[in-house]
């Protein structure tokens, strides 16, 4: 048998290494043209890599967790024109007419080919016995925290959805610092990163070291990146946010928005474009060249989002942000937001913002001085609206107040330009009947 070896590939953006999540496939098993032999980690999203060769898989050449460099062999597998496998063997299918090797990777040849691998052993899900879920929606759930036992199912057979998963996850405030648990005897312990799951505490151990790769490896190269090179002035303004709210309750009782989760981000993301539109430095950066540095002004909006996954900090972004009603905006937001949990946002949906938001609120936070994401200008947070005394007509009343706060690169714009861009996105959350200019 002739052993075709498979090298990493570069899947985009300028990969350099990835990680080894998880091996789909094992030696001996049979596979096919596209068939997904290995997950992978690299600094931006988790990516599944198809095969490009169809045979019989001969040696795993790397490990789940190891860290492997664009161009290194990770598997070898036999070609299938060899000779007939045992008996016992799996029957094999007819080969496709384009051969494996001449296949792109992640891009296959028309038309579904049969898989002809056998299904790996499943990894132990925390879930009770009996409830019905598919793999896709337990590895949500897991990644969650939720409990699916918890969950009450409603698909037409009695199996639990990802909406049923994501909207458990919303009740029960999973992405809160739920309880805090009390010190241990344990002092330390140390976690092995490229585990599938959490080992036991170490007896004795006073400290972790939790190797630094991934998404917080990139995480961290950018923010350092951002803070010493970008000179930050941050700006904040308190909002009396009551008739966002009124806005937010109506379109949730509206059939037309029935379907579409709506938030008060969707308000704050349509003031922002709005504020953007007329204060265009804002949505501008600054670019170093070999001519002399120079500022890019975009006119147009990819309105990043920054979202805290199982994974980590990610900033995916809503490509021409700026060219969605709020119904496509919603939908949008909603998207992002589901795709960011499930850790399946593509390394093109984290490339090209223009501008980002960051919704501290939902952990309770009223407001805060966040780092520029490179190649930006600014970033923005949305505090926690809360009901607070607020003076109205001469008269203190209850009123949902927030806290609008940012950031901006003070090489782009000016002081004015900052403090006209946050007063607009103020203005909006206080008047939402702006938009309709």
């Amino acid at each position: 048998m002739t052993d075709q070896t498979f090298v990493l590939p570069d899947v985009g953006e300028g990969l350099t290494e990835a990680e080894i999540v998880q091996w789909r496939v094992a030696p001996g098993d049979t596979v096919a043209v596209n068939d997904v032999i290995v997950e992978i980690e690299t600094a931006k999203s988790l990516v599944e890599l198809p095969s490009p060769y169809s045979g019989t898989v001969g040696e795993l050449l790397a490990s789940e967790g190891s860290t492997v460099e664009v161009g290194a062999p990770i598997i070898t597998i036999g070609s299938a024109d060899a000779t007939p496998p045992a008996p016992s063997a799996p029957t094999t299918v007819p080969e496709p007419s384009d051969p494996g090797g001449a296949v792109l990777v992640g891009y296959g040849t028309g038309g579904a080919v049969s898989s002809r691998r056998r299904k790996p052993a499943e990894r132990p899900v925390k879930a009770s016995v009996g409830v019905v879920a598919k793999p896709p929606i337990r590895k949500l759930a897991r990644d969650l925290g939720v409990d699916l036992s918890a969950v009450t199912p409603s698909g037409p057979a009695g199996e639990v959805t990802r909406d049923d998963v994501v909207k458990h996850a919303e009740q029960a405030s999973v992405f809160r610092n739920i309880e805090t648990p009390a010190w241990g005897e344990v002092r330390e312990e140390t976690i092995p990163v490229a585990a599938p799951a959490a080992p036991a505490p170490v007896a004795d151990a006073r400290e972790e070291s939790i190797p630094v790769r991934g998404v917080r490896k990139a995480t961290a190269s950018a923010m350092t990146s951002s803070a010493y090179s970008a000179p930050h002035v941050s700006v904040w303004v308190d909002v009396d946010a009551s008739r966002t709210m009124e806005l937010v309750k109506r379109l949730k009782a509206s059939p037309d928005f029935a379907d579409v989760k709506i938030s008060p981000l969707l308000i704050m993301a349509r003031a922002v474009i709005w504020a953007l539109r007329r204060t265009p430095m804002i949505n501008a950066a600054w670019v170093d060249t070999d001519a002399g540095a120079q500022i890019s002004v975009r006119h147009y909006v990819n309105l990043g989002i920054a979202a805290a996954t199982p994974r980590g900090l990610l900033v995916p972004n809503i490509k021409d942000a700026q060219a969605m009603n709020t119904r496509e905006l919603a939908k949008a937001l909603e998207h992002l937001t589901l795709t960011a949990r499930e850790g399946k946002t593509s390394p093109a949906d984290q490339t090209g913002g223009t501008f980002t938001i960051t919704n501290i609120g939902v952990f309770g936070v009223d407001a805060g001085t966040p780092i520029i994401n490179p190649g930006e200008a600014g970033i923005i947070a949305l505090g926690a609206i809360r009901q607070k005394p607020w003076v109205v007509d001469g008269e203190v009343r209850p009123r949902w107040v927030t806290t609008v706060s940012g950031s901006f690169d003070h090489r782009v714009v000016d002081g004015d330009g900052i403090s006209r861009f946050i007063a607009d996105v103020a203005s909006v959350l206080e008047e939402p009947a702006l938009l309709l200019d």
